[in-house]
């Protein structure tokens, strides 16, 4: 049985830099309602470029995008990504479990620590993407932050960007042709300009909590006892040594499969 404790050794805390600017980010993955959006991207693009080179980079067909469609053409492709027909949605929760039971338990202690950092889910749930992100830069427990981005938001973010593989992108399409008198029309050269956005973050995610793929999982020959015999300087967050975290990876995280595919 894994425990927050799994997560290899030496991975970079996010206290030892300052974080990427995840409250401003999360605006791009709101509903667009004005130009503002648009300054918001650039906005992005530019704090990346100054920080992280190689998100900017992933992100440019995204900014190329938005300055030069109107916001009604940002608005359908943005519907088209995650909402009506949608490639994929933004509810990390509904991602990772889908209407499993387990969905239910992360919203509840999701909940818990929106409320404790003061962070407003407005009228989203509280695994909605954009809530996830803002909650990060204002939560004071390190240990907790990091059980949320490794466990849970990382890894949903993942897999948001496999949702827009060509062969699944086709088919779900071929499901809601089958199952839906009118299916939306699209440009094949804009469909996954999401993605490109989504990658940007994950990459700012990586770099800040220092995620490696199938790191959360107990080496093959390791037994639960050698993990837990690690000095708390060998961990990122120690579940023995703050029984909130233990708490939150008991309910949550000990339960969870994430299919790869």
């Amino acid at each position: 049985m894994d425990t927050i404790s799994d997560i290899k050794p030496g991975i970079q805390s996010s206290t030892t830099q300052e974080l990427s600017d995840y409250e401003l980010i999360s605006g791009l993955f709101i509903y667009p309602q004005s130009n503002s959006y648009v300054t918001e991207g650039e906005e992005v693009y530019k704090h990346f470029s100054a920080t992280l080179p190689e998100a900017a980079e992933l992100m440019k067909p995204f900014t190329e995008f938005i300055a030069n469609s109107t916001v009604q053409e940002i608005q359908e492709l943005f519907l088209r990504s995650f909402d009506v027909q949608a490639i994929t949605t933004l509810d990390i929760g509904f991602t990772l479990f889908g209407e499993d039971y387990k969905r239910g338990q992360l919203l509840v202690n999701l909940n818990r620590e929106h409320r404790e950092a003061g962070n407003d889910c407005h009228t989203e749930l509280s695994d909605h993407l954009p809530n996830v992100l803002r909650l990060l830069p204002k939560m004071k427990d390190e240990t907790m932050r990091n059980e949320i981005a490794l466990r849970l938001l990382i890894p949903a973010v993942e897999k948001m960007i496999s949702e827009f593989d060509g062969r699944k992108i086709e088919k779900k399409d071929e499901i809601y042709k089958k199952n839906l008198k009118t299916v939306i029309d699209y440009s094949p050269v804009y469909r996954t300009v999401y993605q490109s956005l989504l990658q940007a973050l994950f990459i700012a995610l990586k770099n800040d909590f220092g995620y490696e793929p199938g790191s959360l999982n107990v080496p093959s020959g390791v037994e639960e006892q050698d993990i837990s015999n690690l000095s708390c300087s060998d961990k990122t967050a120690c579940s023995s040594c703050n029984p909130v975290a233990k708490d939150y990876s008991g309910n949550i995280e000990i339960e969870m499969n994430i299919e790869k595919y």
